[in-house]
């Protein structure tokens, strides 16, 4: 286990501390979660100073035990019924032009809680029709029914994070299946949904560099577009620990690796998460530029 931060992982606390007390306020008066707060993202200064922020629906307690997750576990509720049009209501409020949306797994769920996806996105489009949508969705437990309500949404859009490589995936995702994740990439592009597809790997966990290539190229298999590499930090003792701090040029080495091999676009950087840049990454495949600053 690995402690301390080396010295291209450190950031100072921003002058704009106040602002994301004022917006966590904001959401909390609405019953809504983010990622944000509650995956304890290190991104969160620098998010909210640009209006970013990824929603996060189904309540804010999973059903799953990931042992790399900072996610409220626990007694799983019942859905706020308010919860799809208050978010839709957040996002015409904070003008967002890019909406990213994730949720809890709740495999207690009918689908796995995919409708509550469709009504997120029915009440975005009608309150802020010209917001672009991006979905961060859970593996539904393959179901196609659940797969296919996602599909034929018409996002920009619809990711699922793999988070990392087969070896690990028993002990760090033991609830879930590393095959079924790339199955579920598949499916969603077999379904005929021509957007972007998005997954996301965590270093740091003890994969060695020939795990996280054949990882790369086994999302690439499956039809994945943008790809997300960052590195674990453990939110507890509790989780999985840091077995290594993965350096910037190795970050850049997996960017140019990845590339090469098809990925329309990637970020890689110590500090990237699925969601982080998720504006600039889609806007760079679409005429635009993806910037690290």
């Amino acid at each position: 286990m690995i402690d301390r931060l080396p010295p291209w992982f450190r950031r100072e606390i921003p002058a704009n501390a106040g602002v994301v007390a004022n917006s966590l306020k904001y959401f909390e008066d609405l019953n809504l979660h983010t990622v944000c707060l509650s995956a304890r993202c290190p991104n969160i200064y620098s998010c909210f100073k640009k209006n970013y922020v990824t929603f996060m629906i189904s309540g804010g307690v999973c059903s799953r035990s990931c042992l790399f997750c900072a996610v409220g576990k626990g007694s799983l509720r019942r859905l706020d019924l308010s919860e799809a049009y208050n978010l839709a209501l957040s996002v015409r409020a904070l003008n967002l032009k890019y909406a990213v949306i994730t949720s809890v797994t709740r495999d207690d769920l009918p689908y796995g809680g995919a409708t509550q996806f469709v009504r997120v996105v029915c009440l975005i489009r009608n309150l802020s029709p010209q917001t672009k949508i991006e979905l961060l969705i859970p593996d539904f437990q393959g179901q196609e029914k659940a797969l296919s309500l996602i599909s034929r949404l018409r996002l920009e859009v619809i990711g699922h994070n793999i988070e990392t490589v087969e070896r690990l995936f028993p002990f760090i995702r033991p609830q879930g299946n590393y095959r079924l994740s790339l199955a579920v990439l598949a499916k969603i592009r077999k379904q005929g949904f021509y957007g972007f597809t998005k997954s996301g790997i965590m270093l740091g966990l003890g994969e060695s560099k020939p795990e996280v290539m054949d990882t790369i190229k086994d999302l690439r298999e499956a039809g994945c577009d943008i790809l997300t590499l960052g590195q674990y930090l453990a939110p507890s003792k509790n989780h999985a620990a840091v077995k290594e701090f993965v350096t910037p040029e190795a970050f850049e080495l997996y960017r140019q690796e990845a590339l090469k091999i098809g990925f329309k676009s990637v970020v890689s950087a110590p500090w990237a998460r699925s969601s982080y840049l998720a504006q600039e990454a889609y806007s760079s495949i679409t005429g635009g530029t993806l910037s690290y600053v």
